[in-house]
């Protein structure tokens, strides 16, 4: 329909973006776009890649490397999993991305880290109780934190969360504002923190990346 193009998406997000940045006195280019991707085919990958994205979030390593074949052309695009990544299939998701945002011990470092691949990781915490929530617990921080420090194909950028799903994106401002105090604990700069529903909280909390996909691409459907 009129307006509903992935294009016009993509600017109310950036809106949004740009709204919340104004309100925080920070500029809008201090906050990154992940075009969350998954359950999508590789045609949502290269219409969003005409737009101008280049940086897309996959949850799942076999889904991505279903895709790759048919965007493996995409110059300067940049894949990130977000999902929970099992360490047998380090080897795999260190030839189909870029960034593994979701390292969650130090197991799963070493692992990463004998790939002899360089890799940018971000360190997932589990700030909630939900059982289907993976991620390391706050108190494992100092350990990981020094695991990822002692891997040299590893660049460790940042902390990443995901809340406990609310339709009040207000419910999602603690755990947004906890990760910003672990990341200041331990002089850490990127925060991938919100989504389509809570991104605006978690710009006001100081998130650098925020990862949205049913905003831009509609509600997931999976075949």
């Amino acid at each position: 329909m009129p307006g509903d193009s992935l294009s016009s998406r993509l600017v109310q997000v950036r809106e949004r973006i740009a709204s919340a940045c104004a309100r925080s006195g920070r500029s809008p280019e201090s906050v990154r776009l992940l075009a969350v991707t998954k359950v999508f085919g590789p045609e949502a990958i290269r219409d969003a890649y005409a737009l101008g994205l280049r940086d897309f979030g996959e949850n799942y390593v076999q889904e991505m490397e279903r895709k790759a074949p048919a965007i493996a052309d995409l110059a300067g695009a940049h894949f990130h999993l977000i999902g929970h990544l099992q360490a047998n299939k380090t080897k795999k998701a260190a030839q189909l991305f870029s960034a593994i945002d979701s390292v969650d011990t130090p197991r799963l470092a070493s692992r990463l880290n004998a790939e002899s691949k360089r890799i940018d990781v971000m360190i997932e915490v589990k700030l909630s109780t939900e059982a289907s929530k993976s991620g390391a617990a706050p108190g494992h921080l100092p350990e990981l934190v020094h695991a990822i420090g002692n891997c040299p194909n590893l660049r460790l950028t940042g902390l990443m969360t995901v809340p406990p799903w609310s339709e009040d994106p207000e419910q999602s401002r603690p755990y947004f504002a906890q990760l910003r105090g672990l990341a200041e604990d331990f002089g850490i700069s990127e925060l991938s923190m919100g989504m389509s529903n809570d991104l605006e909280v978690a710009i006001e909390e100081g998130a650098t990346w925020v990862r949205v996909g049913t905003a831009l691409f509609g509600s997931r459907h999976r075949p």
